[in-house]
């Protein structure tokens, strides 16, 4: 089973990619939402949380996402802890996953894998760009913020370009459906032929 990942800075169109993935019968793994819902209902998360941030991290058995945001966003160590305790369950639950998959690939679709560490169990990265006006634009558009909320964001994942000398495979993702259909599409072909390579 090859597992690859896809990647991209915010609003390069990740999910477009990964949902025309889907359309062609590829299983595709939502670490972002996963890593939501895990907090929510895996019994090992919430032990830690509680233990470390408090009661007030959970409302009536329900993520405090308010009280938790306040705290991780204003101190980078706090961040980090919380980090520590999500993303390796993260990866477990994504690799759990992946074994049940009867395709020939899967892709788990992964804003911050260098950050996660996800990256290290990866056979090939896909990374998926587009131009920065471009990016700013759908993410205004998007998540109703301010450009300068945006321009932060972006400058935040820059890390994560590293991952574009990684990748195996680049995405240029100019607003043309049909031709980013074209792209996955050519992918596609080159990872079935990389399987029967292997």
């Amino acid at each position: 089973m090859i597992k690859v990942g896809l990647t991209g800075g915010i609003g390069s169109g990740k999910t477009t990619v990964a949902k025309i993935f889907e359309e062609i019968g590829i299983p595709v793994y939502y670490a972002d939402s996963k890593a939501k819902t895990l907090m929510q209902t895996d019994k090992n998360i919430r032990e830690k949380i509680i233990k470390h941030f408090g009661k007030d991290s959970f409302i009536k058995d329900k993520l405090n996402n308010k009280y938790l945001a306040n705290i991780v966003f204003k101190d980078k160590k706090q961040l980090k802890i919380l980090e520590k305790i999500v993303h390796p369950v993260v990866i477990n639950d994504f690799l759990k996953w992946a074994k049940k998959q009867t395709s020939p690939y899967v892709i788990v679709e992964n804003a911050i894998m260098v950050k996660t560490g996800m990256d290290k169990y990866l056979d090939y990265i896909i990374y998926v760009d587009a131009p920065v006006n471009e990016r700013i634009k759908r993410v205004i558009e998007r998540d109703e913020i301010s450009e300068n909320d945006v321009k932060l964001r972006i400058n935040q994942q820059n890390k994560e370009n590293k991952l574009l000398n990684k990748a195996y495979f680049l995405i240029n993702n100019n607003n043309n459906k049909d031709l980013l259909v074209k792209e996955v599409k050519n992918i596609d072909k080159k990872l079935n032929y990389l399987l029967k390579k292997s």
